[in-house]
């Protein structure tokens, strides 16, 4: 079953896009694992559905896929604009549990995203370690974002050169998301989640991937030597491949594979 729609959001002061995917051979009585499918950049809660074979590998798990619109926020409560981060963790949870039979127990509950929306699942994640017990982070941008920022706020020029052409659009977002000044607050900073989470009781498995010819490549090769010096289970994995959705595609069903293992 697939559903295209919109839902209204009190956390976002609007209505806006969602889908929602469950598998065509799921029975009997037992609540649904759900998976909260994150999108990137350049995406809405389409992507996922028109892009990939989701709905075709669905089939073999018993799981409500939920594919939330988020603009180009980076999963940020915005300085100048929407609070995506309390929607896709407070508000569009609730509305699920309301509205579909899903486990509420965080083992069956995962979040996976690309590009953009990798970052966006391992912010979810490592936040709320207590609510995902598993994130799929394809190809994630942005893993070291304090960086990013400190280059921005220093002199935007080399960046905005070298950042192709949707550059200026990307600053623009960036000043709507974090302020003109480019504050850095280690709640945005991935590996500073990492830190916290890891002194905690609870964390998330995480699987992560990206393309060998992927242009964030080393940036994943970087977190995943990171993450390997830390005590979680993760799983990094590459082979050929660019930032597209052949390899969104392929990462997505491992992904799932993993979570399912």
């Amino acid at each position: 079953m697939i559903l295209r729609g919109e839902v209204s959001s009190d956390a976002l002061g609007m209505h806006t896009g969602i889908n929602v995917l469950t598998s065509d051979n799921f029975k009997g009585n037992d609540p649904y694992r759900i998976v909260y499918l994150l999108h990137g950049l350049h995406g809405d809660q389409n992507s996922w559905l028109d892009k990939t074979m989701l709905p075709v590998f669905a089939n073999d798990y018993n799981a409500v896929f939920v594919m939330p619109a988020v603009g180009r926020s980076f999963y940020t409560d915005m300085k100048y604009g929407q609070k995506y981060f309390t929607y896709v963790t407070e508000e569009l949870p609730e509305i699920c549990r309301k509205v579909f039979n899903i486990s509420g127990r965080r083992e069956d509950t995962a979040v996976m995203g690309c590009s953009m929306g990798g970052y966006g699942a391992l912010k979810c994640a490592l936040s709320k370690p207590e609510q995902y017990g598993f994130c799929g982070a394809i190809s994630s941008a942005c893993l070291y974002i304090r960086e990013g920022l400190d280059g921005l706020r220093k002199d935007p020029a080399p960046w905005l050169k070298q950042g192709g052409s949707d550059a200026e659009a990307i600053y623009r977002d960036f000043i709507a998301i974090f302020g003109e000044d480019f504050p850095w607050k280690p709640e945005i900073e991935i590996m500073e989640l990492v830190k916290k989470v890891q002194a905690g009781k609870v964390k998330p498995k995480i699987y992560a991937a990206c393309g060998t010819e992927d242009s964030l490549c080393a940036d994943n090769r970087r977190f995943k030597a990171d993450m390997e010096k830390r005590s979680f289970d993760f799983t990094y994995e590459e082979w050929p491949g660019i930032h597209d959705w052949h390899f969104f595609n392929d990462a997505l069903k491992k992904a799932m594979k993993a979570w399912y293992a």
